[in-house]
């Protein structure tokens, strides 16, 4: 017996010593938060010969208890165009491509939008900011979750006001107040 416990301790301290790792510890050095904030705007285009919403699936519901001119959980993919300013000739800084789902009811309108923000100019050229979030359309002011982001924006987090500017059957303007906190 005494034989064969010796032969298991012997045992277990090869099988630890062949399980090993390699691994480097470095001292946590947090880096300090940066707080950034950006103004901008969005244009979406819901027809015409560029749109920049396409629906991809449609409830096939036949009522229209929810009193919208859009069914209930229909999906669109979006591809929007940012720029500086609210005019069709104002430069534009990147595009928002992402999915909404439509939530209506018998009272509101929601959408349910992931959109990542991605900038081609200045500083933030490469980087983007994905926002996740409800989008409530008959809200004035829109409060919208900054969920994570890449290149400069990499670990973001933070909110985006969106406000519409201008709205009519084919085009969107959305004015964007975003505080971004990020390393």
């Amino acid at each position: 017996m005494k034989r064969l416990t010796w032969i298991l301790i012997l045992h277990l301290f090869s099988v630890s010593v062949q399980s090993q790792y390699y691994t480097e510890s470095l001292p946590y050095d947090p880096e300090e938060a940066k707080v950034t904030n950006l103004h901008f705007f969005l244009h979406e285009f819901l027809s015409g010969s560029n749109p920049t919403v396409a629906v991809i699936a449609q409830a096939n519901i036949t009522s229209s208890d929810n009193n919208s001119s859009v069914p209930f959980s229909t999906i669109f993919a979006l591809d929007d165009i940012l720029k500086i300013g609210p005019e069709d000739n104002s430069e534009v800084i990147g595009n928002a491509q992402g999915l909404g789902i439509l939530i209506a009811d018998t009272n509101t309108t929601n959408l349910l939008w992931y959109w990542d923000f991605g900038f081609i100019t200045g500083k933030f050229n490469g980087s983007s900011i994905s926002m996740f979030s409800r989008n409530p359309t008959t809200v004035t002011v829109r409060e919208l979750s900054v969920v994570g982001g890449r290149g400069k924006f990499r670990m973001a987090k933070g909110f985006a006001q969106l406000k519409d500017y201008s709205r009519n059957d084919t085009t969107i303007i959305a004015e964007l107040n975003v505080t971004v906190i990020h390393y």
